[in-house]
């Protein structure tokens, strides 16, 4: 059958369903055509009029539906709310990326988004879409972290990481650093296996760099690496937000291989650590349980002798969070208490007083800190959390 014998049989059953069904007829025989001739964005026309005409309403309007009863305004935010989901899950299907997340968004439900474009496999030509849609709208951060890899290399993720992902909560920001993390460490421990095969004449034993590198100092000499410097310490540096133990691990393994570097190659990071690879492996191994009580000490001080005003409050943050993060949040409470400096805005990195006090369970200091500051809303904030 020709396009134009097509087109007019299509009419034709509309017309019969006005017969014999109606006006709601009419717009689900007319949403059927559209589905089997993947017209998307006319479906979802289509289906708005007929959650109208379901609801008595004009099939189209350009007002902002005032005059709604609550139970209108309801059932016709459900209707809209399944046709994005219909068209936008259709649209992924068919491999139109951005299209599809577009309907999608307004369902509120990432994890279906997730599971549909987990279908869509990465290609040259959808792989700049599928970034924008994992990473950027943060669907499946950790995914779309390792295609910017995969197509931009470490350089350029590295970049998206500290402009974009590091401003994200801790917990989103997990998986793109877990996958920086193991390409740096895989691409480190491959690049040492080699330099070692090649001076020894045979592959080398050992599946950790402290393994490799231990008592081959030669491996460092003239200034030697094996790695871009700067990769490795932006690596190390985001590799905080991680609490998963291998994933600590490796990046402990990181910094003793950094700890060897030459000089010039240990960049000052940024107080309390400055002194780069020796703080950041003190840090992972408190949180391996390992050197605690030293770590605490380490941190503690840097806490108290930082002046707030020239380093900001990070340095008092990571104290206060690592205590948290070493389930000791009354300690953390006090440091926090103690230390806090009156004048200067945190950064949001250690959990906040109110926040301790109920992981702790102990409120009392902290309402009475903030009926000292003139602190009415945290006071109330931490007085309704004592009552949950």
């Amino acid at each position: 059958m020709s396009s134009a014998a097509t087109a007019t049989a299509s009419f034709d059953q509309l017309q019969s369903s006005l017969a014999s069904g109606g006006a709601a007829q009419v717009l689900a025989q007319a949403a059927q055509q559209l589905r089997d001739e993947k017209r998307y964005h006319e479906l979802f026309e289509a289906l708005k009029m007929q959650t109208r005409l379901q609801l008595g309403l004009p099939l189209q309007t350009k007002d902002n539906n005032e005059g709604l009863t609550e139970k209108q305004r309801k059932e016709l935010e459900d209707g809209l709310i399944a046709a994005c989901r219909e068209v936008g899950s259709l649209l992924l299907k068919q491999g139109k990326i951005r299209e599809g997340y577009m309907y999608l968004r307004p369902v509120g439900e990432p994890a279906e988004a997730r599971a549909l474009l987990a279908d869509i496999e990465a290609d040259e030509d959808n792989a700049e879409e599928l970034i924008e849609v994992l990473l950027h709208k943060g669907v499946d951060i950790g995914r779309g972290f390792q295609l910017m890899i995969d197509q931009y290399g470490t350089c350029s993720s590295i970049t998206q990481y500290d402009q974009s992902v590091a401003r994200r909560p801790r917990s989103e920001q997990q998986p793109a650093a877990r996958k920086l993390l193991q390409k740096v460490h895989s691409d480190l421990l491959g690049s040492v296996k080699h330099d070692i095969a090649k001076q020894e004449g045979a592959n080398p034993a050992g599946n950790t760099l402290l393994e490799l590198i231990r008592d081959r100092e030669w491996l460092f000499q003239e200034n030697a690496y094996h790695i871009d410097t700067t990769h490795l310490a932006s690596t190390v540096r985001n590799a905080r937000v991680l609490s998963d133990a291998a994933d600590l691990r490796m990046a402990l393994d990181l910094t003793e291989y950094g700890r060897r570097l030459s000089q010039q190659f240990q960049y000052q990071g940024d107080e309390p650590f400055a002194d780069q690879y020796p703080a950041n492996a003190l840090y992972f191994q408190s949180l391996l349980g390992q050197n605690v009580e030293e770590a605490i000490a380490y941190f503690e001080q840097k806490a108290e002798l930082l002046d707030p005003q020239y380093n900001g409050t990070a340095p008092l943050e990571t104290l206060v969070d690592l205590l948290a993060r070493l389930n000791r949040p009354a300690e953390a409470i006090v440091a926090g208490i103690k230390i806090k400096p009156k004048c200067v805005q945190p950064i949001g990195l250690a959990p906040s007083l109110v926040e301790l006090a109920t992981q702790a369970k102990q409120f009392d200091a902290v309402l009475a800190y903030c009926k000292e500051q003139g602190d009415v809303l945290g006071y109330a904030a931490c007085l309704a959390a004592k009552g949950k």
